[in-house]
């Protein structure tokens, strides 16, 4: 289980080339690539490539910065047609006012299109170096991402753990209402001197009372998906599981929803409303994981 947010700077060096790059991951729905940087045209396909077999979901914000250490990674180029020509013109225009010609270094460099220099195209082996930097760089985000997975794993498991503790004492109590719901029918009935009601039409209350209020299903349900949430964040899960976590924790969230609005004992209430915290903070929780 792994976490969508991490952070890696690393520079590494060659006789002919300096590569630094940056990897910034963040929470996303799907896989989201943003590169920014030297231009180096097809390479950036194959560093795509490497990123997704790492990371399957959120957003990659790469920058990666080339220096050429070696003058033979450069061309540098006059344009000579175009020199001559500019010599040719200003020797004509230099007779006709009368005036010596001359051009300075730092003007000749001014000419627009004059001067020319550029960046040799990547080599097999400069580009194979690049894709081994970027493969170690991501290697170490996900490192991170790992790590701040189990983190967040042993966090779930705390917050499951009160959930599972808050719902065997809405078990206990609900298991105890039906009884305590006769006592009290029969007192209210006293109470309105209907002392003539028989024991079975009693019981027919009771039972109708029960089923309207009746929580079990929720709490079976319940039961059910947090079996499923805890074995989605057992270390050999080994998949991506962020958006099914996610979608256990709605469906929870449902449930806990249901079970407080049918709950009459103030003391279920109180442990619903508990429960609903606890699936409120993971919720947040699971936003994070790939």
């Amino acid at each position: 289980m792994r976490s969508m947010t991490g952070f890696a700077e690393k520079t590494f060096n060659s006789p002919d080339l300096r590569v630094k790059i940056f990897i910034k991951t963040l929470n996303h729905r799907f896989f989201d690539w943003v590169y920014k940087g030297s231009g180096i045209g097809q390479l950036e396909n194959q560093l795509r490539a490497a990123c997704q077999k790492k990371v399957l979901r959120g957003r990659v914000e790469i920058y990666l910065q080339l220096d050429f250490l070696s003058p033979e990674s450069w061309i540098f180029s006059v344009n000579q047609p175009l020199l001559a020509k500019i010599v040719s013109e200003m020797k004509s225009l230099s007779k006709k006012v009368e005036l010596p010609f001359s051009l300075t270094l730092e003007q000749f460099f001014q000419v627009p299109q004059l001067v020319s220099v550029s960046q040799k195209e990547l080599s097999r082996k400069e580009k194979s170096f690049i894709l081994s930097a970027f493969e170690k760089t991501l290697e170490e985000i996900t490192c991170q991402r790992e790590k701040e997975g189990r983190e967040i794993a042993r966090q779930l498991s705390r917050h499951l753990s009160s959930i599972k503790k808050s719902l065997a004492e809405i078990e206990r109590i609900f298991q105890k209402q039906p009884e305590e719901l006769k006592t009290k029918l029969e007192r209210k009935l006293r109470d309105l001197n209907h002392n003539n009601l028989s024991k079975e039409r009693l019981s027919e209350e009771v039972a109708y009372l029960m089923q309207r209020f009746d929580l079990a299903e929720e709490i079976n349900r319940l039961k059910i998906h947090l079996m499923g949430f805890s074995e989605l964040i057992k270390p050999e899960a080994g998949e991506s599981v962020g958006k099914k976590l996610d979608f256990l924790a709605q469906e929870m969230s449902r449930e806990a929803n249901t079970l407080n609005s049918k709950a009459q004992d103030l003391s279920i209430i109180r442990h619903c409303l508990k429960i609903k915290n606890e699936i409120e903070s993971i919720r947040q929780q699971v936003q994070n994981l790939e």
